[in-house]
């Protein structure tokens, strides 16, 4: 028996749009690397890009549960001894709320070049609209 594997050119991919209003951090964050990694398909291969494109709408909407909106912590450095900076989460959804979940996404792909890959197809916006209705995205559910 031989283990089928897909081919770049059979990979078909889809565009969801999610919409974040009132939705948790961390469950919109799983959904959706599950969607970029290609997990809901039953080609998925772990060793090819086989997912599809996400966008997520009302990013400033999100919801964090517990005291994590004045409890947790981002952190930055520029490489440079002292340049630790940190951000409480609750600046850093009020300032840049696309960086917010782009992170909590990020933290769920692979740490390789198949992850950088598959996080350049989220695409994040603040409120309700995006420049992406020409690729006719499909709504998911979450």
């Amino acid at each position: 028996m031989k283990t089928w594997t897909p081919k770049l050119g059979e990979v078909e991919r889809k565009w969801f749009v999610i919409d974040a209003k009132d939705k948790v951090l961390g469950r919109i964050a799983a959904e959706t690397a599950r969607i970029l990694r290609g997990k809901h398909k039953p080609q998925f291969a772990p060793h090819m890009d086989t997912g599809d494109f996400v966008i997520i709408i009302n990013a400033s909407k999100v919801r964090l549960t517990g005291k994590k909106l004045q409890q947790k912590v981002y952190y930055t450095h520029s490489g440079y001894p002292g340049g630790l900076k940190s951000t409480k989460a609750e600046k850093m959804l009020a300032e840049k709320p696309d960086r917010v979940i782009r992170l909590a996404v990020r933290g769920m792909l692979p740490k390789n070049t198949i992850g950088r890959a598959q996080l350049t197809k989220l695409k994040i916006y603040a409120d309700d609209t995006h420049p992406h209705i020409a690729q006719k995205p499909e709504s998911y559910k979450i």
